[in-house]
């Protein structure tokens, strides 16, 4: 009997993942990308002990590695850079999430399918139609030549804007969830003047920070972020216009200065609204949405690649757990991993989004407040058992077998 065969759109952290899965459980995996080769390494990610745990089971956590400088420090500062006041920066968190970039992950799940995987790059989905016994896809390339296939299950594993989504689920104005806030990440050239380079930096202030991510072997990146009432409106000329507007009118200081230009020399950068996938139902019987194109729950929340590796791998077991049964085994992966991502979509609009950037004075003097207790040894670690007890969901494996 001929393996099954699976269309998997989109070649991220969950795409890879799931193609993985799917070839350890005896299924043929395709993968179709939009972009017409392999994604730069990207922004930061952390990956906290959900994802670690799968990656672990699925034999990849080693070649992810840890970017995380242990003889770094995250500075809190101001813009006119007259107060400097050692933090807690993520790697402090509870759980000690790994500090690395998206492109880590993705290289060690590549790594793993590249040889037994097909993938075709320059390829979309232009129509899903499916049937009792199988999905016809229309593919279509770059320069538009289309053809239909035949599979027995297609993964939508193609970011927020997901092509699948919007041709099985719905359009993406009933399915996104606006947090009305914009983030620009890049990649820094050179370390903010001062600072050594696998330092972080910290810059609060109400409905806007900077913060800078340092690494142990890597140049550091930028993640600005602030509140918007006119999403549309930041995307009408350049972005860093947009973001010197945002952080404006008060004059930058030699930090922020730095920085804006660092974003705008950046080769590799992103600008972006924010927003979460809300979905009554994340599969049919026989395509399914997995990572940001079925939840995104932002990088507020720190969960978006553990929960990507996560649902990937979940996916695999409950296959595997019925076979030829697929509308089951769907049925089944999201009655147990929905609870679980309904609270990192939570966090990552709640709790996530104010230690990111304070919403209101109440917030702001509350990361002020942090402060000064992370600033010293034994009020640190007591704030972190405080912690504990508020992100211990950031540790559970959900896909254990």
């Amino acid at each position: 009997m001929a393996a099954p065969r699976a269309l998997i759109v989109g070649m991220g952290i969950a795409g890879l993942a799931t193609a993985m899965r799917l070839r350890e459980i005896g299924w043929e995996p395709v993968i179709v990308e939009r972009a017409p080769d392999r994604r730069a390494a990207g922004y930061f990610v952390g990956l906290f002990e959900t994802g670690r745990a799968t990656a672990q089971r699925m034999g990849v956590l080693d070649a992810i590695g840890n970017r995380t400088d242990l003889d770094g420090i995250t500075y809190n500062v101001d813009r006119t850079a007259t107060r400097r006041r050692p933090g807690m920066g993520y790697s402090d968190l509870p759980g000690q999430p790994r500090l690395i970039l998206r492109g880590d992950i993705e290289s060690a799940l590549y790594d793993q399918v590249v040889e037994v995987t097909e993938i075709r790059y320059g390829t979309s989905p232009a129509a899903v139609d499916e049937h009792v016994d199988g999905v016809h896809v229309t593919l279509r390339t770059a320069d538009g030549v289309e053809t239909t296939e035949r599979f027995d299950l297609v993964v939508g594993a193609d970011g927020l804007r997901s092509t699948v989504r919007r041709l099985v689920f719905g359009p993406d104005e009933e399915l996104l969830k606006p947090l009305n806030h914009i983030i620009g990440v890049a990649l820094l050239q050179e370390q903010v003047p001062g600072f050594n380079p696998s330092d972080g930096l910290i810059l609060t202030e109400e409905g806007r920070s900077v913060w800078v991510f340092g690494f142990a072997d890597h140049a550091p990146t930028v993640m600005f972020s602030y509140r918007t009432d006119d999403e549309d409106a930041q995307f009408r000329g350049n972005p860093i216009d947009r973001i010197r507007a945002a952080f404006g009118p008060e004059a930058p200081g030699p930090i922020l200065e730095h920085l804006f230009r660092e974003f705008e020399a950046a080769e590799d950068r992103l600008f972006d609204s924010v927003h979460q996938v809300v979905m009554p139902t994340w599969h049919t019987d026989r395509v399914v949405v997995v990572g940001d194109a079925a939840w995104c729950p932002t990088l507020y929340s720190g969960m978006g690649a553990s929960t990507a590796i996560s649902g990937a791998d979940l996916l695999g077991t409950t296959l595997a757990r019925n076979p030829g049964n697929t509308a089951r085994a769907l049925r089944e992966w999201e009655q147990r991993l929905r609870p679980f991502i309904e609270v990192q979509q939570r966090s990552g609009r709640t709790d996530g989004l104010a230690m990111f950037v304070p919403q209101n004075r109440r917030d702001l003097l509350m990361r002020q407040a942090v402060s000064l207790i992370s600033s010293n040894d034994v009020t640190k670690r007591a704030y972190r058992s405080v912690l504990a007890g508020k992100i211990k969901e950031k540790s559970l494996d959900v896909a254990a077998p």
